[in-house]
């Protein structure tokens, strides 16, 4: 009897590295002083508290399954982006959206084109479902070669995936360029604009991925409750796209992706306007106070449309990611998006920011160990 062995495809995939547990660390170091995490690009202002009050209050339905439609929820976010609630899909966060449109669109050999560097999960994806991907280098900027990306683009591709700010670089691409790249995409192509942290940015050259949705466009736009609203460990995001694309999508879904508690929490979070305005403005703040010391420091980085910074240290970084573990500090090194020199590195509220800065100058002006 032959050997069980899994589909040969599956050794292309590395699997997800998620940013490393508070708990871990502390346990594998045995450090007993705070530790703060900076890896993730977590809210430092933790969940919204509108949506924390509601938890409370309905922390007793545990016990009963979610509503599988999602239909409160959907039926609000419909009435904040003027759609039809059959046009929004729910995920266990916009990631599980991504998996699904991988699983729907993609068939062996079909082609998905995505910036090189660019969040990691469609490239696995895209794997698992034995699919071609095209990986288009960044600009110099490291921002989407949007021009390249249509050039690469042959009649078995599929999907075309844009972070937009992109994970883990920051960067965006802006409204006309993206305008001018939606209007020359085919039809047998799926672009999925995922925009994660689009509530970050404070550019007003932003793209209107909307737009081109209400055109008839085919594109699905992929938001998420894991980053301003706070909600990451309860994992709830959505996605937005014409009705079709949103039946082949629940077709190959999970049943009760959406948990209870989430769906609970991402309706109440949705009302919290004051905790965005708050969270926007220490992100605001954050980026002008690290951008002062990294410049100080004399480290390369990327200027952010996120709530982290790209961060070159032109050397290998990983003993300096082990030099801030050993300080309490969590960041993120992303040698498997290609870059062993850099690390990403949330940003977090100014005591956050400031232990981090203090970190830095022990490691990189040679302190002991």
């Amino acid at each position: 009897m032959a050997d069980l062995q899994p589909r040969p495809n599956l050794s292309r995939i590395k699997p997800y590295q998620p940013g490393r547990p508070i708990e871990v660390v502390a346990r594998e170091l045995g450090i007993k002083d705070e530790i703060i995490k900076l890896a993730s690009n977590e809210n430092p202002l933790g969940i919204s508290p509108l949506a924390r009050k509601a938890l409370a209050e309905n922390i007793r339905e545990g016990n009963f399954y979610p509503d599988d439609s999602g239909y409160l929820l959907k039926e609000k976010l419909a009435q904040r982006y003027g759609v039809d609630p059959e046009m929004v899909i729910l995920g266990n966060g916009s990631v599980d959206l991504i998996y699904l449109s991988a699983f729907a669109y993609l068939d062996p050999g079909d082609q998905l084109i995505m910036t090189r560097g660019s969040f990691i999960i469609a490239k696995i994806a895209t794997h698992i479902m034995n699919g071609e991907l095209i990986e288009i280098p960044p600009t110099k900027e490291m921002r989407h070669d949007l021009k390249g990306i249509l050039n690469a683009i042959t009649d078995r591709t599929k999907v075309i995936y844009l972070d937009n700010p992109i994970n883990p670089f920051g960067t965006i691409v802006g409204r006309e360029e993206f305008d001018r790249f939606v209007d020359h995409l085919p039809p047998h192509v799926l672009l999925i604009s995922d925009e994660a942290y689009y509530e970050y940015s404070t550019d007003k050259n932003y793209i209107d991925s909307m737009k081109h949705l209400m055109a008839g466009k085919n594109i699905l736009i992929l938001h998420t409750f894991s980053k301003i609203y706070g909600l990451a460990g309860l994992r709830i995001g959505y996605g937005i796209a014409r009705k079709e694309i949103i039946t082949a999508l629940m077709k190959v879904r999970l049943p009760f992706n959406a948990s209870r508690m989430a769906q609970i929490a991402a309706y109440h979070a949705l009302d919290d306007e004051e905790h965005v305005r708050k969270s926007v403005k220490v992100n605001e703040a954050g980026k002008e106070y690290l951008y002062r010391e990294y410049d100080r420091l004399g480290l390369f980085y990327l200027p952010t449309n996120a709530n982290f910074i790209f961060v070159d240290f032109k050397i290998d970084a990983q003993p300096i990611f082990e030099k801030l573990q050993r300080r309490g500090v969590i960041t993120r090194p992303i040698p498997q998006y290609g870059f062993p020199t850099a690390l990403r590195i949330t940003i977090g509220d100014e005591h956050q920011n400031r232990k981090l800065i203090s970190a830095l100058e022990e490691i990189l002006g040679g302190a002991s160990q």
